[in-house]
């Protein structure tokens, strides 16, 4: 069985650092990937669109990011959701516990779940049960 693909995409390094070993520690085989701003993960979404292998299961995405924050790449995600042939779920990860991002997040059908920060183990293991 090919290893689940997670995109993370997090300026936060510590964000990112302790979710890479919550994800090890469940011993799941993944890939990670990395990006530090939407632009660099939307340009890299551009680039392999139509290559199912290389296209993550899930991404982890943070709302505030320098370049391009959350909201935005969203935008440009769902403008390119129709040349990906891959369901593939995307979950918002945020310390924002603002009801209004957590309202504004449910409108967008591109969005699995909303996360408050941090990732649990148990949580990343039903994300890829379900």
């Amino acid at each position: 069985m090919r290893p689940t693909n997670v995109f993370i995409i997090d300026d936060d390094k510590l964000f990112v650092f302790l979710t890479r070993k919550t994800i090890t520690t469940t011993h799941i085989s993944t890939q990670i990937s990395e990006f530090n701003d939407g632009q660099d993960a939307i340009n890299y979404l551009k680039e392999i669109a139509g290559n199912e292998e290389l296209l993550p299961d899930i991404i982890l995405l943070d709302l505030s990011m320098p370049i391009m924050d959350g909201w935005e790449f969203l935008e440009e995600y769902t403008a390119i959701l129709p040349l990906m042939n891959k369901k593939i779920k995307l979950y918002i990860f945020s310390s924002s516990i603002s009801p209004h991002d957590i309202e504004r997040a449910k409108e967008i059908p591109a969005v699995t779940d909303f996360i408050i920060k941090p990732l649990f183990k148990e949580k990343f293991i039903e994300m890829i049960e379900n």
